[in-house]
């Protein structure tokens, strides 16, 4: 795995990117809202999270995330990544792998399908902008 030519200022950016995204997709504006029901989760449950931990720990894994979407297009369309191409590996890696994989989850947990379209919609959602804003930055 050659990972010298990953730009990780893009790398960075999509990272931000997605994690800006999630805050605003898991808003009232969006999905909040109906996240929050699908969870049964009150508003006073929600004010005891430690919110440093739980976001701190979420943009690390969105990095990482990132960072596996950035060695896939380093590693199979090298230089010849562009926005479009960028966009599609990281929607069909966020619809085929990762909405899957929640969605096996879900059916064990019995979760309900709005949960599983609101937090799968999001993963497919910022895996292809990552990929967009990497395949764009050269």
């Amino acid at each position: 795995m050659e990972i010298s030519n990953i730009n990780f200022l893009a790398l960075a950016v999509a990272a931000i990117a997605s994690f800006a995204l999630g805050s605003v997709w898991y808003s009232p504006v969006l999905f909040g809202k109906s996240w929050q029901k699908s969870l049964d989760f009150t508003e006073e449950y929600l004010k005891k999270g430690n919110m440093a931990v739980i976001f701190g720990s979420s943009f690390i894994l969105i990095f990482m995330m990132n960072f596996g979407l950035a060695v896939i297009l380093q590693g199979h369309a090298g230089q010849n990544v562009t926005i479009f191409s960028g966009a599609l590996y990281g929607f069909l890696i966020g619809l085929f792998f990762i909405a899957t994989s929640i969605g096996i989850n879900m059916l064990y947990q019995r979760k309900s399908f709005t949960l599983w379209a609101i937090d799968a919609g999001y993963q497919i959602m910022y895996l292809t902008l990552s990929g967009a804003i990497m395949g764009a930055w050269k």
